[in-house]
């Protein structure tokens, strides 16, 4: 029997935990806060977005970054099994609007309590209060032989106060930089490159949007729905989607922000960036103009900050009126026909200018981490270093709201605890430990 420690009790450590415990392994879960899934009891304001109903490629697209990593980790254990998992240990679930899956009772304490539950039957001991501060790892060389990393297998985990635990594998889930007073504090990061493994810039997403005008101070607490946003970086379109959209004192967040940062974020938010707004979708240019055209003939005689209550929410109206570049007091049978174009396309294509985004304590996930090209898509271990795994958002793997992040952490939790094999050499004779 292996001995396995799986290094933070989130959705990817518990389930990789789970997993290996079902390979027959001893498993040994650490998690430094008082209680698993610190993180998960809030995601889905509370609510718990288990994964997506999708199909598996739809899944794959609406990862941001390196979708094709996760083709093994994703077929292997996807979202249909995700959710026979909880509903054969007694969490039902259900699909809302845009196929994102959550537990019937609206609570993600149930999803947590079904995980402990796993763990407890599976035989994983879990030491709760128990912070990892580094790896140790055997060197299977001779002294006089030339370095090879390869060579390189882990041998355990050093835990505050300089104790060592020895293991044949070690799994990393240790999350990302977001939220950290859930303990997200990059752990994971500094354990790889203590090992001398690649860690991406990391960078917040799923994140609310900075602006230069001041939009958000004025419309705080607006929410605009069913209206469209492109990201445009140096003039070039990255991203559309339709959605809803809130105004922050900062700025702008919403759905349809939180997508979009995560591509401005793949653009290492460089440049000029731009997020540009149709408030009117569903009508072309002519049709609008023709809508407008409508209500300027039934409200001649207005002034024209008195003419839109048809067409915007009524705290909207002043900026809009600003946006347009017409003289409020004009009255509406003045306004030129030029007036009224350029009204229009200003109402689908409003630009705001991005100055940033907040910071990870605001983002729901991390871009960037352990690179992918240094660890095995087939089994989540370290190229580097023998019997060394990586699950979940330490991993440079990120995807859009809607479920599809924890299905990553689902995946590549299952994929590393079930790819945990028995280290043949773990405690052979004539190693020696090295630290690293």
């Amino acid at each position: 029997m292996s001995r396995v420690i799986v290094v933070g009790a989130g959705p990817a450590g518990c389930m990789a935990a789970i997993a290996a415990a079902q390979e027959g392994h001893e498993v040994t879960l650490y998690e430094k806060n008082e209680k698993l899934g610190k993180k998960l009891f809030i995601t889905g304001k509370g609510r718990c977005n288990v994964t997506n109903a999708g199909e598996i490629e739809d899944l794959l697209r609406h990862v941001v970054s390196n979708e094709k990593f996760l083709y093994s980790a994703f077929y292997g254990f996807d979202n249909s099994r995700v959710c026979e998992f909880f509903e054969q240990a007694g969490c039902p679930l259900k699909t809302e609007r845009g196929a994102r899956v959550f537990p019937v009772s609206d609570h993600s304490s149930d999803v947590i309590r079904t995980l402990q539950e796993q763990l407890r039957q599976n035989g994983v001991k879990v030491l709760l209060n128990m912070e990892v501060t580094g790896l140790f790892c055997r060197d299977r060389r001779t002294a006089d032989e030339e370095a090879d990393a390869a060579a390189r297998e882990i041998a355990g985990i050093l835990i505050k106060g300089g104790k060592r635990r020895e293991a044949d594998a070690v799994i990393l889930a240790t999350g990302g930089f977001s939220y950290q007073t859930t303990g997200s504090t990059g752990d994971g990061y500094r354990f790889a490159q203590q090992m001398g493994i690649t860690v991406t810039d990391r960078r917040p997403a799923l994140v609310p949007f900075l602006l230069q005008e001041d939009y958000g101070s004025r419309l705080q607490g607006l929410s605009l729905k069913n209206v469209s946003a492109a990201l445009l970086v140096h003039d070039q379109e990255i991203y559309r989607e339709l959605g809803e959209l809130l105004f922050t004192h900062f700025g702008v967040s919403g759905p349809l922000v939180l997508s979009a940062s995560s591509y401005y974020a793949k653009s290492a938010g460089q440049g000029a960036a731009v997020l540009r707004l149709d408030l009117k979708p569903a009508l072309s240019e002519e049709q609008l103009d023709k809508r407008i055209l409508r209500d300027f003939e039934e409200n001649q005689k207005k002034q024209f900050k008195n003419a839109l209550g048809g067409l915007f929410p009524s705290r909207l109206i002043p900026v809009m009126i600003e946006v347009s570049g017409i003289d409020p007091e004009k009255k509406v049978q003045d306004i030129t026909r030029e007036e009224r174009r350029r009204f229009v396309r200003r109402i689908k294509n409003w630009d705001m200018h991005i100055t940033g985004t907040r910071g990870f304590a605001e983002a729901i996930v991390t871009q960037g981490g352990v690179s992918t090209k240094e660890v095995n898509p087939s089994t989540m271990e370290s190229r580097a270093v023998k019997g060394l795994f990586f699950a979940g958002e330490v991993l440079d793997v990120d995807a859009l709201t809607g479920g599809y992040n924890l299905q990553i952490a689902w995946s590549t939790g299952y994929l590393a605890g079930q790819s945990v094999r028995r280290t043949s050499n773990a405690h052979s004779k004539g190693c020696f430990a090295k630290k690293f």
